[in-house]
């Protein structure tokens, strides 16, 4: 500030710069970076309020092997099996209580000499329609127990059970 009260002469004057010009200089300088800042941060930005959620499946990792025999084989001989069992249908006065608990122990028993057996010949037609779908539910617990292995060497082909060695 002193230098500027003081006169000057012409040499110096053009080698040196007014210290008020460069500090307006900066502070101009600093206004147009703020400015352009502002603009840039009223635009709009993409993904700057939202992202996208993902999410994996987690992995299922099976200790027991998938049974060689769809569903819908399965099915198809509980329907032939239901066939059946309704030729023998007759009225009975007072109905058994049947426990799918003790229909999977009678199964596993009859599957104790590790052949194979046909799917249908695990069935009593002569119970009826509900003894047929006890042995069916009761099958299907041992399939998910992993306790029989149900297996079926061709398409339409008949279908064997045989109770699993461990």
């Amino acid at each position: 500030k002193s230098r500027m009260l003081l006169p000057r002469s012409t040499a110096i004057e053009d080698d040196e710069e007014d210290p008020r010009a460069q500090l307006i200089r900066r502070l101009q300088e600093y206004e147009r970076f703020k400015k352009a800042a502002e603009e840039i941060e009223e635009m709009p930005r993409l993904e700057r309020d939202t992202w996208v959620g993902s999410a994996h499946p987690p992995e299922i990792h099976r200790d027991r092997p998938e049974p060689d025999v769809d569903m819908r084989e399965l099915l198809l001989a509980l329907g032939e099996v239901l066939r059946r069992a309704d030729m023998f249908e007759s009225h009975h006065i007072q109905r058994e209580a049947l426990s799918t608990r003790e229909r999977m122990s009678q199964v596993l028993e009859r599957l104790s000499g590790q052949q194979f057996v046909p799917f249908v010949a695990l069935f009593r037609a002569h119970e009826g329609r509900l003894g047929v779908v006890v042995t069916f539910l009761a099958l299907m617990e041992l399939i998910k127990e992993a306790l029989v292995e149900v297996v079926q060497t061709e398409s339409f082909g008949p279908i064997h059970v045989k109770a699993r060695s461990e």
